[in-house]
């Protein structure tokens, strides 16, 4: 272990593929390790680059490096493909994560913070939110000027004109609208 300079992690959800390497690139120790024993696994070795490819899991590993003293490298998996020698496989792609982080113009993702995480994840799962409620609304506008009704465009107008249609005998709006 003393002899490893890189090492190449193909992040999956329940184990993990790793290749090692030594400081001329040749091929030292490959392996599949389950999730609980690969930080066990790293903190054996010797503090050394680790790269990854940037994907789900990875921000939050190379947080778990960094605090046991490696150099964790992020890049994005376009970056790695090219370097896959073989039929596409979790020690192939390993072996294709060192490879691409060997090579001295390649270029790297920082790793996230936990609050920059929470925050994508904030506005990730607000997206389509507001999506979907721009949709609706739309779609009610729509229904509305089949029925020869005008509603100002801003939804608050919307919200204020249901009871109106309820009034008027208007049973196409949902429940769930009204």
């Amino acid at each position: 272990m003393e002899n490893i300079a890189l090492i190449g992690i193909d992040l999956v959800k329940n184990s993990f593929h790793i290749h090692c390497q030594d400081r001329r690139g040749k091929a030292v120790y490959c392996k599949k390790i389950i999730r609980p024993k690969l930080i066990e696994f790293l903190a054996t070795c010797p503090p050394t680059t680790i790269a990854m490819e940037a994907c789900g899991g990875s921000h939050f590993m190379a947080r778990k490096l960094e605090e046991l003293g490696n150099f964790p490298k992020l890049k994005s998996p376009q970056l790695v493909r090219p370097f896959v020698k073989s039929n596409k496989n979790d020690f192939v792609d390993a072996e294709a994560i060192c490879e691409a982080a060997s090579r001295p113009s390649m270029r790297f993702v920082q790793p996230r913070t936990e609050s920059q995480q929470a925050m994508r994840a904030v506005h990730r799962v607000r997206e389509p939110l507001v999506q979907d409620k721009v949709k609706t609304t739309n779609q009610m506008h729509a229904f509305l000027l089949g029925f020869g009704i005008s509603v100002p465009r801003e939804s608050a107008f919307l919200a204020d004109w249901v009871p109106f249609l309820r009034t008027v005998g208007c049973h196409f709006i949902s429940a769930s609208y009204c």
